[in-house]
């Protein structure tokens, strides 16, 4: 069994369609057949059923991804081990942070580590919350910024801060013109929110059942930034987190704090318990952790 095979093996089960792994993968679709049915041999059972168009893994297809996981995993801890005699003169930093925090939490922090540590890569995506979980689990991530709590077996987390939600309304709107409003705002003003998969959607749907309603957005929309812009031009209400309205300090909004009661959200490092925490990803933690405590003492 060669880790090329496990390799083309997990990138079949990603996509569950031989043509796109292939193209993913960059080899012929034959060739990549050839080596899963190389492997099934080695095996000595199917790893995937073939109905009609349809790929469905096998019970001994989902054991070999589970061990596939541990195994590139593994190598993993073994190059970070390895890289680590080097210092941080070379190495890489992947972290998975809520897209509410990219831009207005990271940049110190972000800029800080890239002049100290220029020859470390560092790649920072911004991700909904199940995303970060999943990356971390599967480890495409060696560090997360979530909201809390995020519990898993495997995973470890640290609380950073707490945010403040807040709503925010057009300058015109007769909500801007008070000092601190309740959920109930909500219950017959348009608003613009994120999806329901979204974990601060879930988390304002759970508070407005307090109230007895449900939030009734006009719009749904997946990014701040649009949401923002909707605002500004008019079409209703948001709810966001106070900090990241601060930063953006649009001057066609008004913020507009949330009272009895005030909603917080807890923000922490996640990552994984089992994972070699290399020097780069140590620096970056402590570094973010101090930095955050500097701007946001709550």
């Amino acid at each position: 069994m060669e880790l090329r095979q496990l390799e083309y093996f997990m990138a079949v089960c990603q996509e569950l369609h031989f043509t796109r792994a292939a193209d993913k993968l960059g080899i012929a679709q034959p060739s990549l057949s050839q080596q899963i049915r190389t492997l099934e041999h080695e095996i000595g059972s199917p790893l995937f059923d073939r109905v009609g168009k349809k790929t469905i893994i096998t019970e001994a297809g989902k054991i070999l991804l589970s061990h596939s996981y541990s195994v590139f995993h593994e190598l993993s801890q073994a190059r970070a081990a390895i890289s680590e005699l080097q210092g941080l003169k070379r190495g890489s930093l992947t972290i998975g942070a809520l897209l509410t925090v990219v831009n207005y939490l990271l940049p110190p922090t972000v800029i800080s580590f890239h002049e100290r540590y220029p020859n470390v890569k560092l790649s920072v995506q911004g991700l909904r919350t199940g995303d970060i979980y999943n990356g971390l689990l599967h480890n495409e991530l060696d560090l997360g910024i979530v909201f809390m709590p995020m519990e898993h077996e495997e995973l470890e987390t640290i609380p950073l801060c707490k945010q403040e939600l807040a709503l925010a309304a057009p300058l015109d709107h007769p909500i801007a013109q008070t000092s601190s409003v309740t959920l109930e705002a909500l219950r017959e003003t348009p608003s613009i929110l994120l999806p329901g998969n979204y974990n601060l959607r879930q988390l304002l749907d759970e508070r407005c059942r307090a109230f007895d309603f449900a939030p009734q957005p006009v719009l749904e929309m997946t990014t701040m930034e649009s949401i923002i812009n909707m605002v500004a031009q008019g079409v209703g209400v948001t709810v966001l987190p106070m900090a990241y309205l601060d930063y953006i300090a649009n001057p066609r909004i008004r913020i507009v704090p949330i009272a009895n009661p005030a909603i917080t959200t807890q923000i922490g490092v996640v990552y994984r318990k089992n994972k070699y925490l290399c020097a780069a990803s140590r620096v970056f933690m402590e570094q973010l952790i101090t930095t955050v405590k500097t701007q946001s003492p709550g």
